[in-house]
């Protein structure tokens, strides 16, 4: 018997890039309706859904966080699966339950090599009801030189129905022997306008909160939901741009680092605890075992697999909420740059214009750069595992003094 694909599926039309239709637009329209501002992009793979000939074994779908990658990916997944028209077949794929569909998205800081050897033996079965098999892995930005290697002879000689369809923010993150497996699909940045707008009706929010969102989520749709959507994430990210603003030497740059870190640990354990006790709780049960029993030994070690595998993702969301952060910061020293320069109509966060034309009057173009530059070090140092306080604590010393440590 086929086994039926073990499914982790990624962004939903709700948090992420994709969705614009209406819920009866979407139904009609299937298996598109769901993706939102990238008619070039739906065309392609609409056209090589259909037409053998404009059809490649591997795509890459590449877009800023929040343009609908995944979305995208598994609206094609549904179109290459389903046979025209079969509806049901297309809203199993949607729905990630289709045996013919394989999606990771790591919930790790990387992609692991078992991960990789996983897809790659999947990818070597036959369709069990679909006219392909597919193969979505979300985040391949976060596979090591090593996990690509696992990849480079699936990519290269696939079985004749199996596809594959990468999504990562540019092709630039993938290695170049990647690249040169996949047809390349580049989708394009919304404005922050059609942003607004798409919140305003999936929502209902105030359109001024909604335009504020959009513009400070630097067009990205789920973050944009979340600010608009969320009173208490719009008032933290206010709090730690005017903190970072506020840094005169080492004291400030300690508190305000160790300030960030704890806003960021507090919002991943927000996002994560319940689903961890959830999974808990459904493993014990399958296992048979009681609440508040006693763990047997000879089940010890699922339930610590599990704990390991739940510390990775809250690892992967505490590093997120600070790379937003960051993300953040240097919106807001680039608008400094931007009043240096006089374009003071581009401005993502008009809120704090009065202290950045401050702040602007007072650095030379050259102290800013010097504290943009240094922001994108740091987001380096904690991709290699640097600790974030400190990382944070060296960068807020380069903003207080305008010098690299």
């Amino acid at each position: 018997m086929e086994p039926v694909a073990d499914v982790t599926l990624a962004d939903d039309a709700s948090t992420t890039g994709g969705g614009g239709a209406d819920d009866g637009d979407a139904a009609a329209s299937l298996p598109w309706g769901d993706v939102w501002g990238q008619p070039e992009a739906v065309a392609a793979l609409r056209e090589a859904a259909s037409d053998p000939a404009s059809m490649t074994h591997a795509w890459l779908i590449t877009g800023p966080p929040g343009s609908g990658r995944s979305t995208l990916a598994h609206a094609f997944a549904a179109a290459l699966i389903a046979e025209p028209g079969d509806e049901r077949a297309m809203q199993q794929v949607l729905a990630g339950t289709h045996p013919d569909l394989t999606a990771l998205r790591t919930e790790g800081v990387i992609i692991s090599i078992k991960d990789a050897r996983a897809l790659v033996e999947r990818s070597y079965f036959s369709p069990s009801l679909g006219r392909y098999r597919v193969i979505v892995m979300e985040d391949a930005d976060r596979m090591a030189e090593r996990t690509s290697n696992v990849l480079l002879k699936a990519l290269e000689e696939p079985p004749e129905r199996t596809v594959w369809v990468l999504c990562a923010p540019s092709d630039a993150d993938l290695l170049p022997t990647i690249r040169s497996r996949v047809r390349t699909l580049r989708l394009r940045e919304p404005d922050i306008a059609d942003v607004a707008d798409l919140i305003v009706r999936r929502s209902a929010v105030d359109p001024v909160i909604a335009e504020q969102s959009a513009r400070h989520a630097q067009r990205h749709i789920g973050m944009a939901q979340r600010l608009a959507t969320d009173a208490a994430a719009r008032a933290r990210r206010d709090a730690t741009l005017r903190g970072v603003l506020a840094v005169r030497g080492v004291g400030d740059a300690v508190e305000v680092a160790g300030a960030i870190v704890a806003a960021a640990t507090d919002d991943a354990k927000a996002l994560t605890a319940e689903r961890d006790e959830a999974e808990r709780a459904s493993l014990l049960r399958t296992l048979g075992i009681a609440e508040g029993a006693a763990i047997p030994p000879a089940v010890r070690s699922q339930l610590s697999a599990l704990e390991d595998d739940q510390k990775r993702r809250a690892t992967r969301s505490l590093r997120d909420g600070i790379d937003r952060v960051l993300t953040d910061l240097e919106s807001m020293f680039r608008d400094v740059l931007m009043l240096q320069f006089g374009r003071d109509a581009v401005l993502i966060n008009r809120e704090l214009e009065p202290e950045l034309r401050a702040l602007a009057a007072a650095w030379t173009p050259e102290r800013t750069l010097t504290v943009v530059d240094r922001i994108g070090v740091t987001r380096e140092n904690l991709e290699l595992n640097a600790a974030p306080a400190l990382a944070l604590e060296s960068m807020l010393v380069t903003v207080a003094s305008g010098r690299t440590p």
